[in-house]
């Protein structure tokens, strides 16, 4: 049978204008070539431009179902250059925010699987139940998605009153959700042969690629920015950094599902540790960073976000590079499913979690 080639996307297939070209035998992929850039932005050199506060809307765009985990490293990489200390109630703060962003994006990623697999109800439960984050979220930061609430030396504003027993009772609300979850989606039997054995990913294989995040650690790789180079109170918080050996489409869902409790488990830390003081560091009102260049990187809901950024002493960034997790996962898509059957092509796609304004920038 000759090949036959397919053009999958580049019409939003699911996530965001992407496309695939796909080769077809029979019903057997031959060949999956990415090919991105529809959203490309050319954001890193927009950020040249701008003042290092005025950076921070324009980078957590790309990302706006995890923008404080796009915008973390940045704020971390300005702070070294300028040599900023930061009041420890703005780390937990920080911390605090980042691990109810990543919940967010763990249930987005979650509805759309449900979507992408049939599976309508666990399209509009996680999209549902991720409301009671986002009310949150609004409440501390003033919007529902895109926040530019960490700044360099803290954060824009403190916590209003209530906020820790509302939060209490937003994440008591998902956990009893996640075991319905399990019940009705993750022990499905439909669910179960759509994604055991399908996408496997070895572990030698993982580390060639260079994927990071969750579809590292459903590899059975433990490697987590939070706990390699623990940044802000990372370090005096107890969590574990969930990995599953199998490497399959099941695996890096049930990396995504644990995931959300080991969040849940450090908010109520922060929640309980959170001391009084001032939530942000007096700085001048224009950043001008000594001469030198800094790398940070931070573990965002996809995967290690890094900020490589050098400074001339001026009032705007001299060179800034991104390295974003969905980029780092793009060499996965054409190893996965090179050989699988045409039919778990979007079980492939989605269990990756890739997200293309992330890697277009």
């Amino acid at each position: 049978m000759s090949e036959v080639t397919l053009n999958i996307g580049p019409q939003h297939p699911g996530s965001g204008h992407f496309r695939l070209v796909v080769s077809v035998d029979g019903d057997t992929i031959t060949k999956a070539t990415p090919d991105p850039g529809y959203v490309h932005r050319g954001v890193e050199k927009q950020a040249e431009y701008r003042e290092y506060l005025q950076n921070i809307p324009l980078l957590e765009r790309p990302v706006i179902s995890d923008s404080n985990g796009s915008v973390y490293a940045y704020v971390l990489a300005v702070e070294r250059l300028a040599g900023l200390t930061v009041p420890e109630r703005a780390q937990y703060i920080r911390v605090l925010m980042a691990e109810l962003n990543r919940i967010m994006s763990h249930l987005y990623w979650l509805a759309i699987f449900g979507i992408f697999l049939g599976h309508s109800t666990m399209f509009m439960w996680p999209f549902g139940d991720r409301e009671a984050v986002i009310d949150l979220a609004q409440r501390a930061m003033g919007t529902r998605l895109t926040y530019s609430y960490f700044v360099p030396g803290g954060v824009r504003n403190d916590l209003p009153d209530g906020f820790k027993d509302q939060a209490i009772r937003a994440i008591e609300f998902l956990e009893k959700r996640l075991i319905e979850y399990n019940a009705i989606f993750m022990k499905n039997p439909v669910f179960l042969q759509r994604t055991r054995g399908v996408g496997i990913l070895r572990t030698d294989d993982a580390i060639k690629l260079g994927v990071v995040g969750p579809t590292l650690r459903g590899s059975g790789i433990d490697a987590d920015a939070r706990k390699d180079e623990p940044y802000d109170v990372y370090d005096k918080l107890e969590f574990d950094i969930p990995t599953f050996p199998n490497g399959d489409c099941y695996s890096r869902s049930l990396v995504r599902l644990e995931e959300i409790k080991q969040s849940i488990r450090i908010v109520r830390q922060v929640l309980e540790a959170m001391p009084p003081g001032a939530f942000r560091a007096r700085n001048p009102s224009v950043l001008k960073p000594p001469r030198g260049s800094v790398y940070t990187r931070t573990e965002a809901a996809r995967g290690t976000y890094a900020y490589f950024i050098t400074s001339k002493g001026d009032k705007t960034p001299y060179r800034l590079k991104i390295s974003s997790p969905s980029f780092r996962n793009l060499p996965a898509f054409e190893f996965l499913m090179r050989g699988s059957h045409l039919a778990d092509m979007p079980t492939i796609y989605w269990s990756l979690d890739y997200w293309p304004l992330e890697a277009d920038r």
